[in-house]
């Protein structure tokens, strides 16, 4: 494995809150950037999302973790007039600054992509919104449940026949995003290094929900006729639905038509081919239901590992739905570095995820513990050229807080 990794010696300041773009900083820092995590003197709420509902509740604060690992921590009041001479340095010193406070803010705490560019025009400004920068909602703030999800549609899709939506997976919607933020800030670097210049990149919440409901929202582009929402008893298609092994393992199975004629010899039901009810397209479509309650009774006659040497033994893609505790025991997760060691946070929390990509050959840093509140406040300072005066000035004016001051 490369010794020095790809992002070796890139300088990174991560202005953001939650989880997005956060999230985006930690790839960059996954392959070697330096991150400086910048919060307020209080610290960043995410840091107590272990004990907000829904969340599930943990004495270790896995979520502040998990989103900012690998980071120098800094504390910085921006409202600060002191703060301004700070803010300046870190970003002539950045190579990326990732912001995504609402523009409203953002104006008032100079932070806009023209108040900064002037100290830096190699500057690589990675913009996150929740709704985009034009159109009458851009000022709206945004989660990833209501920009990701709500208003791009995932959610009116996400649910079964007769039942209203439901809450989504909190965070899902911000780590796609998070990918998606880093790809637009790889690419204003990839364009740097062939003109020089720095870029103002952007991505958003609803831009990234709206791409993940895209074949979707692309069908009704072209005015599509749609199915209506997932009746798994009166599926659209039987061959592509939800069932339930004998051990209540739910599992989702699709087979393609050029796997019909195996897949039912191997379940031990070669007569569903010859049976009239299913003899022609109008007919399957006419008896789906009764397709539906003959796979039913026969799923539910073995149990999941049966299912599994079955579908595997015929290629056809099935996956078994799994909760969470069940899936940090999955082979899989560890085998391919999705779960890996995490140093230094205490408690039970000794493994994280890695970010989701991987360059072969290419070795990713050790996964190590998020930053106190400040914890490498000093030590920036001093490498951005602050004197000892100039820290004692900041801490006296409240822009930066005292060492004593740091809190977990």
């Amino acid at each position: 494995m490369a010794n020095d990794n790809i992002f070796s010696g890139l300088k990174v300041v991560d202005l953001a809150s939650f989880i997005a773009g956060p999230s985006a900083a930690v790839i960059l820092s996954d392959f070697g950037a330096d991150v400086i995590k910048v919060e307020p003197p209080s610290g960043e709420l995410w840091r107590h999302a272990n004990h907000l509902p829904p969340q599930p509740v943990a004495d270790e604060a896995y979520p502040w973790h998990l989103a900012n690992r690998n980071k120098r921590g800094m504390a910085l009041d921006l409202k600060s007039p002191s703060a301004h001479q700070v803010l300046e340095k870190l970003v002539k010193w950045a190579d990326v600054l990732i912001v995504n406070t609402p523009h409203p803010a953002r104006k008032k705490l100079k932070l806009e992509y023209e108040d900064v560019v002037g100290w830096n025009p190699r500057l690589i400004y990675a913009d996150l919104t929740g709704f985009g920068d034009k159109g009458p909602d851009a000022n709206l703030p945004g989660f990833d449940i209501t920009s990701y999800w709500a208003r791009s549609g995932l959610l009116s899709m996400t649910r079964d026949a007769g039942a209203p939506p439901t809450w989504p997976v909190a965070g899902s919607g911000d780590n796609a995003t998070a990918v998606g933020l880093y790809s637009a800030i790889v690419t204003a670097l990839y364009r740097r290094e062939r003109t020089g210049e720095g870029a103002h990149v952007t991505t958003s919440l609803l831009a990234e929900g709206v791409w993940s409901a895209s074949v979707s929202i692309q069908a009704a582009l072209c005015d599509a006729k749609f199915f209506g929402l997932h009746d798994r008893m009166h599926p659209a298609n039987a061959a592509m639905n939800v069932y339930r092994a004998k051990d209540d393992t739910w599992f989702v199975l699709l087979i393609t038509p050029d796997k019909v004629e195996a897949v039912a010899k191997a379940i031990g039901r070669p007569d569903l081919l010859t049976d009239p009810r299913f003899s022609d397209p109008a007919k399957l479509m006419a008896n789906m239901t009764e397709l539906t309650a003959i796979l039913d009774q026969t799923f539910c006659a073995e149990p999941m590992t049966h299912w599994y040497e079955v579908f595997n033994g015929v290629h056809v893609t099935f996956g078994a739905v799994r909760g969470p505790q069940e899936v940090i025991n999955d082979p899989q997760l560890r085998a391919n570095d999705i779960i890996v060691p995490l140093e230094g946070a205490g408690g039970k929390l000794t493994s994280t995820i890695s970010s989701p990509l991987q360059v072969h050959g290419v070795a990713k840093v050790s996964a190590k513990r998020a930053p106190k509140i400040g914890e490498h406040n000093d030590e920036v300072l001093r490498q951005l050229g602050f004197s000892a005066a100039d820290i004692d000035g900041l801490h006296a004016s409240g822009a930066i807080p005292k060492p004593k001051e740091h809190a977990a």
